[in-house]
């Protein structure tokens, strides 16, 4: 399966210190790259790197904040000198202040886009530019179904930021497309150990059976769930795929917005998922 090799190839992916990012970085080694691991848990993406050594491929992680550009053009600086090129970009890092609208700071605000807009445009940047030079290069964003669907559940400020990187997403890929970067978005649902999912369900235990309302597959979100999707948006398979906002959620958005209320009737009329 010569498509999906990428062997040879080196990613940089942020946020690779536990859950998506983790996986992700996992994924794209184990199809042959070399990773770049960036996150502020050293002792996370050092747990990492020691994985992917095990499978023969080089890892470098770098410990620091994403949010801070000095930091991300010394990384770029690193990547230059110790591999030469960026092939793969994983835009997985990014936290959000979530909480009542009305109750909403300007400091909230900006914390919010700061994290997961800016930082992740000017990592887009570092990367996207090394990858038009070289003519070829992949980069794969995390958004959220919230950046399309109302999640109505005290998220304006994180919904509005996802939506910003998916039309982020579909700039770049229209403007890069012609000169060899394809740039892809993926949009989870739920996803157990991201965004600290666990312990607000545990906070509210109407929470998880609300979230499996709006889900027709029945489950909710594992990090493993996004390896497949990540080694093929940054292979040759996907070549020809670029501008795409692709869920990763169960069929939440396909049920449509109105699906968490729909399930308890269809099951009440003895409707099975």
């Amino acid at each position: 399966m010569n498509l999906f090799d990428l062997t040879g190839r080196t990613a940089v992916v942020t946020g690779s210190a536990q859950g998506m990012g983790r996986a992700m970085a996992s994924a794209l080694a184990a199809a042959g790259a070399d990773l770049v691991l960036l996150d502020r848990n050293a002792a996370g993406i050092e747990a990492t790197a020691h994985d992917i050594r095990q499978l023969g491929r080089k890892a470098l992680p770098i410990a620091g904040d994403v949010t801070d550009t000095d930091h991300l053009d010394a990384v770029f600086t690193t990547v230059d000198r110790e591999f030469g090129r960026v092939d793969i970009l994983g835009n997985v890092a990014g936290e959000a202040t979530m909480g009542p609208a009305e109750e909403m700071t300007l400091a909230d605000i900006r914390s919010t886009f700061h994290n997961l807009v800016i930082s992740r445009y000017y990592t887009c940047q570092l990367a996207g530019r090394r990858m038009l030079a070289q003519g070829k290069g992949r980069i794969i964003s995390i958004g959220s179904i919230a950046g399309v669907s109302s999640l109505g559940r005290a998220q304006s400020i994180y919904g509005m930021a996802m939506a910003a990187v998916i039309q982020m997403t579909r700039e770049l890929s229209t403007e890069w497309a012609g000169r060899g970067v394809r740039v892809n978005c993926i949009l989870p649902a739920q996803v157990l150990g991201a965004n600290g999912l666990g312990p607000r369900m545990e906070a509210d235990p109407w929470l998880r059976e609300t979230f499996l309302r709006g889900i027709p597959a029945g489950r909710l979100g594992q990090p493993e769930d996004i390896k497949g999707l990540s080694v093929l948006l940054a292979s040759d398979a996907a070549d020809w795929i670029t501008g795409a906002i692709i869920p990763m959620d169960g069929g939440n958005l396909a049920m449509n917005g109105g699906g968490g209320l729909l399930a308890p009737i269809m099951e009440r009329q003895g409707v099975k998922r």
